[in-house]
């Protein structure tokens, strides 16, 4: 072969080379490039003022900081949240809307109602687990149990003669007490009320014996005295209460977690959702955002968008088989 033709076939290998590396080069410079055109949404279906709310707002100047377009939250409240999924489900793939979630409207929902019009796993693509928020177990003083031993022990010595409340069928902690059944071996039966307060109101007078919350609710009930903290649930003892063993002390597979993630309309492109990941991270991380959300009972995340979507298909796994086991309807 010629000198010329070797200096052609090499100038040929190069252009072909570079062609392939041109889609690689493209997709590094968006992920790295890539902004909104305009104001980007966080979609929350609940109203102004609980955790996630609160969170969101702290969240949202951070990332209009490093957008360069204003970042809004929009409430959209009902259907336990359907209405909220369904407007970032059904909008553009395009990083513009970011559905702002529980554990609720990402795992157990999908579960506990299949045939709602939108399937979660499919048409949501996971963006970042934002935080998480373990609860705590209250029973009514008059309950002689201090330790979550004890208490189960009581129950199985009273099969069927303790009540435990709940915010709502279906909810998080309706299907806490669901899997202290399961995995104690004991026998108690659901209350379910339309929201915390009536629900302590219960436990309070001794109507129902024991439920699970988040501290931020369950905190000025036990600082009074009016309920009695037995365990926490999540991986480790809470550090707000170091005091309060885990469940999992006892019961080592007992862990429940109530969690905010953030996800959009599936097949958004990968460096789109990156850099959104990327900035609610660095959010998470501000002084200032971390040590309101620790005063909230909140331990920030930020992680990327695999982890998270190995962690909401456990979740939805776990929470369906209790949904199943314990057969759990919708009201």
């Amino acid at each position: 072969m010629s000198a010329g033709a070797r200096t052609l076939g090499a100038g040929r290998r190069g252009v072909l080379l570079g062609a392939a590396a041109l889609p690689l080069l493209a997709r590094a410079g968006l992920a790295q490039g890539w902004a909104p055109v305009r104001p980007v949404r966080i979609v929350i279906g609940f109203p102004p003022g609980g955790g996630i709310d609160i969170l969101a707002r702290l969240i949202a100047p951070k990332m209009t900081e490093k957008l360069g377009q204003p970042v809004v939250v929009e409430n959209r409240p009902g259907a336990n949240g359907l209405l909220a999924m369904q407007n970032v489900a059904q909008g553009e793939a395009d990083g513009h809307a970011i559905l702002f979630g529980t554990t609720g409207n990402l795992a157990v929902n999908a579960a506990l109602y299949p045939n709602a019009g939108l399937d979660i796993l499919r048409d949501l693509a996971p963006l970042s687990l934002v935080a998480t928020l373990p609860f705590v177990m209250a029973v009514n003083p008059a309950i002689p149990a201090n330790t979550l031993a004890e208490f189960i022990a009581l129950a199985k010595a009273r099969p069927g003669e303790f009540n435990f409340g709940s915010s709502g069928n279906g909810g998080l902690p309706h299907l806490a007490g669901e899997l202290l059944n399961a995995q104690a071996g004991i026998r108690t039966m659901h209350i379910p009320y339309r929201g915390s307060a009536p629900a302590y109101a219960d436990l309070i007078g001794g109507r129902v014996q024991f439920m699970f919350d988040a501290l931020a609710i369950a905190q000025p009930h036990i600082e009074s005295g009016r309920v009695r903290a037995i365990a926490s649930t999540g991986t480790a003892r809470m550090a707000a209460l170091p005091q309060l063993p885990a469940a999992k002390e006892t019961l080592p597979n007992f862990e429940v977690v109530n969690w905010y993630g953030m996800a959009v309309r599936s097949g958004t492109p990968r460096p789109i959702l990156n850099r959104l990941q990327q900035e609610v991270a660095a959010a998470l991380r501000q002084p200032d955002v971390a040590e309101r959300a620790a005063g909230l009972g909140l331990d920030p995340v930020g992680s990327t968008p695999d982890d998270f979507a190995i962690f909401q298909r456990a979740e939805y796994e776990k929470w369906a088989a209790v949904i199943r086991s314990a057969d759990i309807k919708p009201e």
